[in-house]
């Protein structure tokens, strides 16, 4: 699951409240400043780079299954929609595929899931 921002920002307010106590101590204030600073930077970065993802991603979807992606707005909660419709007819594609055994459409389908995988990863990941 994947926070949304609100939830993510209500939880830093608790954390700086918390941690603004004159009875926290150091190594935990510590603790929770270095979790907030880490949290935030990879808000940033995940801000910064969501609608590219999604309109990448929107885009090789809807040619794979040969639709048309709807770019009449960009705002991320319509692109977060429009995606959701896509990866909708992407399962149903998949199914499709699996039942008449075609494997080459198969692979097709696993290849933007990784390609999809690769787009969204922070700079954080391991792998």
């Amino acid at each position: 699951m994947t926070p949304t921002v609100p939830s993510v920002l209500a939880e830093l307010a608790e954390l700086a409240l918390r941690n603004a106590s004159p009875d926290v101590p150091a190594a935990e204030r510590a603790n929770a400043l270095t979790l907030s600073s880490m949290i935030l930077g990879l808000a940033a970065e995940v801000a910064d780079g969501e609608a590219d993802c999604l309109v990448a991603e929107n885009r090789a979807l809807a040619e794979l299954l040969a639709d048309a992606a709807d770019e009449t707005s960009f705002r991320l909660s319509a692109l977060r929609a429009e995606n959701a419709r896509l990866r909708a007819g992407l399962i149903a594609a998949h199914a499709a595929a699996e039942t008449a055994g075609d494997d080459a459409r198969q692979d097709a389908i696993w290849a933007e899931l990784r390609a999809s995988t690769e787009r969204r990863k922070l700079s954080v990941a391991p792998v």
